[in-house]
Formats: structure tokens, C-alpha cells, sequence
């Protein structure tokens, strides 16, 4: 080789070439765990923004039901909904996880919150 040539080697090209499409097989599959995080975090921002949080309890859980029937948020359920009272408003919290399997026997457990508190 010349002075001057530089590039790369096929061992480096491969071995980047798998990281990089480790790293999107993981990313496709992590994608929709976090897209119906989003969701629901638009689904609760929704509901505030159009006064659905002003009714009792089981209002807010059928509003929640009814934008998740057209949502299709799978992990999430109008029972997982915490109702509290703060200042005399209702604030609406929603705990869940969602385990992802990566690899034969790994798997990615991810731990997701949402709330429509300010």
C-alpha cells in the first residue's frame, strides 16, 4: 500500500455494519412500546383539554375507553387509571410496564408513567 491510501477494511466495514443493524432490530423493536407511550400521553392530554377530567370517576374512565377504542392502546385499560383531587381539579396518572422479548431469551421490561398533572 501507498502512503497516502487510506480506507477501510472489510473486517471494520462488517463489524459496523452489524452493529448498526443490531441497533435498529432493537430499535423496531422498542418502536411501539414507546409509540402507545405516546399515545396515551395524548389521549390524557386530550381529555384535559377538552374538560373530560370535570366529570366523577366513571366518566373519566369512559372517556379514557372511548379514545382507546379508537387509539387501540393494548397495554392500558380504563382500570389502570389513578384519579386523584388536587386543588379541586382531577388529575389522572397511569402506571404500566410492557416487556418487550429482544433475543431467544432476553428481554427489554420497560416502565412507563404518564399524567395530565401541571
Amino acid at each position: 500500500m501507498r502512503k497516502g491510501q487510506q480506507g477501510f477494511e472489510l473486517k471494520s466495514a462488517i463489524m459496523w455494519m452489524v452493529i448498526i443493524g443490531f441497533l435498529v432490530v432493537m430499535g423496531a423493536k422498542l418502536m411501539p412500546a414507546y409509540v402507545e407511550y405516546f399515545t396515551v400521553k395524548k389521549m390524557l392530554k386530550s381529555m384535559d383539554e377538552q374538560g373530560d377530567l370535570k366529570g366523577t370517576v366513571r366518566d373519566i374512565r369512559n372517556a379514557f375507553d372511548k379514545r382507546n377504542a379508537i387509539e387501540d392502546v393494548k397495554n392500558v385499560r380504563p382500570d389502570d387509571l389513578e384519579i386523584t383531587k388536587e386543588g379541586g381539579e382531577a388529575v389522572v396518572s397511569v402506571n404500566w410496564s410492557v416487556r418487550v422479548p429482544l433475543v431467544s431469551n432476553v428481554a427489554a421490561c420497560l416502565d412507563f408513567f404518564a399524567t395530565t398533572a401541571k
